[in-house]
C-alpha cells in the first residue's frame, strides 16, 4: 500500500508513536541502527538484535546468525488514518504465516498498545521499479523476469494468500535472483479475516496494475495478481502502461471495457507468442487469463509450446462498435462470481509431470505409466499434462548429439515423448497449452527431474521404476531418488504390480 493505491485518505504523514524515533532508540530486544527510508505509509529501519537483554537473547536464539533485519513502523496520516492502520494490521497478521525464499523472514511484531512494528529479514538491493525508467527492456530479461514473479506467486498462493498489490516497487531479487514478494497491507488469506474489506467500500491497490474484478470488489482471487503481472511484463515491453495510470474508479472501470494497445503495435520485434501471454494475464475474465501462476511460469521458461490465438496476431485494439457493447454490457456490471480463492486455484490447477523414459523403458511399463498419467490427469480438469524424458549426457567431455544416421539425438527423443503421450491427449482432448514436453539434458536423470519439478512448482511426478535386474542395480534407482528428494506427491508405477507405490 502506498501513496498510489486507491483508499480516499489525507496524504500528510505523521509518525506513529508519542515521540519520533531516533537512532540509537531500544525498542522490544532490537536496537534502531539507521533509517533507510520513510514513504507515505512506513518508515524503515535498520535494526539489530540486542542480545544482553532478556527479550533479545530470545530473538537471537531464533534468527540466523549475520542475517541483516529491517523494522517497518507504520506512519499515521493526518490522525489514526484507519487505511494505514488496519494495512499494519493486515500485514501483521499475515507475515508470521509465510515461509520459504520468496518472502522475507518474519522474525517479531508489536502492537499499537504500545509500538508498532514489523521485524524482518531484510533483502539487499532495489527493488524492480528503477527497471521501469529503463524499458522497454531486452525480451529475454522480460521474460526471465516474468517467469521468476510467476513462480514466486506460485508459492505465495500455495500458502492460500493472494497479494493484490504486485508492482515493480513490490518485488526484490536475492543474490541467486529469487524473487521475493514484500508489503502484504493489501493482500488477503483464506483463512483469516478480511479486515479492509470489513472496513472499506472503496477499490484497494495501485491504480495502473489493479485487475478488474479488484474494482469490481472482489478481494480473494489469485487471478488479480496474473493480471498484475501481465501489466508489468506489458510496461517492461513497450516502455507504456497498458491502461495508463487512472486516479478515480471511473478511470479504473475503463478496464473493464476498452483493451490495451496489442504490444505488437509498440514494439515490432515483440514476438507473438510474448504478446499471447501478456494479453492472456490481461483479460477482463479471470477464466480467461492464466489459471495459476506456475501455469504461466512453465509457459514463459518453453515459449515453444504456447499454442498461439488470435491474441498473438493483434496489431489494434477492438472497434468503436465492439467498445460501445463492451461499455454497455460494464455499466453496473458485478463479477459473474464473486472469484475463487488461492486454495481452489492452486488446487484445481495442478501441475502434473510425467517423467518418462522413453529410450530404455520396457513397453509394459510405458503403457502402465501411460493408463496411470491419463487416470490422474482424468481426475483434476484444469490440470497441466509436462511430459519429460532425460537425455544423459557426459559430466567431462563431448558427447555425440547425433545419432549414426545423422539425426539429433535431441529432436528423436522427444518424437519419442510426443509419441507416447499422443493416445494420452486424444483420449482426454488435451488442448490449449495444457499439454507440453521437455527433454531435458543431463548427466543425472534422478536430479533433472527434481530440479525441473522444483522449478517449475510442479505437485504432482508420475514415473516408473526398473524391475529387479542387473541393469538397475548398476545404475542404481533413479525413482527412489525422485521420492526422496523431491518436495511434491511422486506415484512410481511398476509394470508388474496393479498398483502404483505413492511416496510423498
Amino acid at each position: 500500500m502506498d501513496s498510489n493505491s486507491f483508499t480516499g485518505f489525507a496524504s500528510d504523514a505523521a509518525e506513529v508513536g508519542l515521540n519520533p524515533l531516533e537512532a540509537g532508540q531500544e525498542i522490544d530486544g532490537f536496537k534502531l541502527e539507521e533509517r533507510l527510508h520513510q514513504g507515505g505509509m512506513a518508515t524503515l529501519w535498520r535494526v539489530s538484535i540486542l542480545p544482553d537483554t532478556p527479550q533479545g537473547a530470545k530473538l537471537a536464539a531464533k534468527v540466523t546468525p549475520g542475517m541483516p533485519l529491517i523494522m517497518k513502523v507504520p506512519r499515521i496520516k493526518g490522525g489514526e488514518d484507519p487505511a494505514t492502520i488496519v494495512g499494519f494490521e493486515v500485514e501483521r497478521m499475515i507475515m508470521p504465516t509465510l515461509t520459504g525464499p520468496h518472502v522475507p523472514k518474519f522474525v517479531a511484531k508489536g502492537d499499537f498498545t504500545r509500538q508498532p512494528f514489523i521485524v524482518m529479514e531484510h533483502i539487499p538491493g532495489a527493488s524492480l521499479r528503477p527497471r521501469l525508467d529503463d524499458a522497454p527492456l531486452s525480451l529475454d530479461e522480460v521474460v526471465e523476469l516474468g517467469s521468476r514473479v510467476a513462480a514466486a506467486l506460485h508459492e505465495l498462493h500455495r500458502q492460500h494468500v493472494v497479494h493484490l498489490d504486485i508492482k515493480p516497487s513490490n518485488i526484490l531479487f536475492r543474490p541467486d535472483g529469487t524473487a521475493v514478494l514484500i508489503d502484504f497491507g493489501l493482500s488477503r488469506h483464506d483463512h483469516l479475516p478480511d479486515l479492509l474489506d470489513e472496513e472499506f467500500t472503496l477499490p484497494m491497490g495501485t491504480g495502473p496494475y489493479m485487475s478488474p474484478e479488484q474494482v469490481q470488489f472482489v478481494r480473494n482471487d489469485p487471478r488479480s495478481d496474473l493480471f498484475a503481472l501481465g501489466v508489468m511484463l506489458y510496461h517492461l515491453t513497450t516502455g507504456e502502461r497498458p491502461f495508463g495510470a487512472p486516479n478515480s474508479v471511473h478511470g479504473l472501470r475503463k478496464r473493464l471495457f476498452v483493451e490495451a494497445v496489442p504490444p505488437r503495435a509498440i514494439r515490432p520485434d515483440c514476438p507473438p507468442w510474448l504478446q499471447e501471454v501478456i494479453l492472456k494475464c490481461l483479460e477482463v475474465k479471470p477464466e480467461n487469463r492464466y489459471q495459476s501462476a506456475a501455469q504461466l511460469s512453465l509457459a514463459l521458461q518453453d515459449p515453444t509450446q504456447i499454442p498461439l490465438t488470435k491474441r498473438a496476431e493483434r496489431m489494434t485494439r477492438s472497434g468503436a462498435l465492439t467498445r460501445l457493447k463492451r461499455w454497455f454490457f460494464a455499466i453496473g456490471s458485478e463479477p459473474e462470481t464473486r472469484g475463487v480463492s488461492a486454495t481452489q486455484v492452486v488446487n484445481q490447477n495442478p501441475i502434473i509431470m510425467a517423467a518418462v523414459d522413453v529410450e530404455n523403458a520396457a513397453p509394459e511399463l510405458i503403457e502402465k505409466l501411460r493408463e496411470t498419467v491419463s487416470r490422474i490427469v482424468l481426475t483434476e480438469p484444469g490440470a497441466r499434462l509436462a511430459c519429460v524424458s532425460v537425455m544423459k549426457i557426459a559430466r567431462i567431455g563431448m558427447d555425440e548429439l547425433t545419432d549414426e544416421k545423422g539425426q539429433s539425438v535431441h529432436v528423436k527423443q522427444l518424437i519419442s515423448l510426443k509419441h507416447w503421450a499422443r493416445p494420452i491427449s486424444k483420449s482426454l482432448n488435451l488442448q490449449d497449452g495444457r499439454l507440453t514436453f521437455h527433454v531435458l539434458e543431463a548427466p543425472d536423470a534422478a536430479s533433472a527431474i527434481v530440479e525441473f519439478a522444483r522449478r517449475n512448482q510442479v505437485d504432482h511426478i508420475v514415473m516408473g521404476a526398473r524391475g529387479q535386474s542387473a541393469l538397475r542395480r548398476y545404475l542404481g534407482s533413479v525413482s527412489s531418488q525422485v521420492v526422496a528428494e523431491s518436495d511434491c506427491t511422486v506415484t512410481v508405477v511398476r509394470a508388474s504390480a496393479p498398483t502404483e507405490d505413492a511416496g510423498q
